[in-house]
């Protein structure tokens, strides 16, 4: 595969990654408490949310090894593990080293649930929560293509997206503590 190709690959899956670790994230937002997505029974909110967790999942891990073996652009296997050791784009790698990271941790512990119970596995699924932001800076900081045209229109909605829901899950969460009892 040519040094072009790979490039290509790479932004193209990191951008589609970001977009369902996007479409995660609000529906990690929307499902809530009860396990389910308003509208929808319990196993299709879950499962569609775990179905595209590993389908990110998936196309992080063609984004990062085509970047890797890109040899325009100098990535060791190092600076993707471990954040800030990369020569190159050290910050905006970084950030991607760490939010790839700290994605690791979610889905380990996602797999381990049961072995390591409720309270473990949801203390550590909040860092979805950070994974998110630090991802989207990651994308905006390394690709300058995201930073116009409709690239920028997609990241955009996106984050719109996650903004709206995580204000829905918040509100949804906070509005029986907020109404005055009666």
């Amino acid at each position: 595969m040519n040094a072009q190709a790979l490039w290509y690959l790479s932004r193209a899956t990191g951008l589609v990654s970001f977009v369902v670790l996007s479409l995660v994230v609000v529906l990690g937002a929307t499902i809530g408490r009860k396990g389910r997505i308003p509208g929808l029974p319990r196993f299709a909110g879950v499962g569609f949310h775990r179905n595209a967790a590993l389908f990110a999942v998936a196309l992080l891990v063609i984004h990062v090894g085509s970047a890797v073996i890109d040899p325009f652009v100098p990535i060791s296997l190092a600076a993707v593990i471990v954040p800030f050791t990369s020569h190159y784009e050290a910050v905006w790698l970084g950030l991607g080293a760490l939010a790839l990271d700290l994605g690791v941790a979610v889905v380990a512990t996602s797999l381990l649930r049961r072995r390591i119970g409720f309270h473990t596995w949801r203390a550590v699924h909040w860092l979805a929560y950070a994974i998110w932001p630090i991802a989207a800076v990651h994308g905006i900081g390394a690709a300058s293509d995201l930073r116009s045209g409709v690239l920028l229109d997609v990241v955009l909605v996106t984050i719109c997206a996650v903004v709206t829901a995580v204000v829905w899950r918040c509100w949804v969460a906070l509005a029986p503590k907020l109404t005055p009892a009666v």
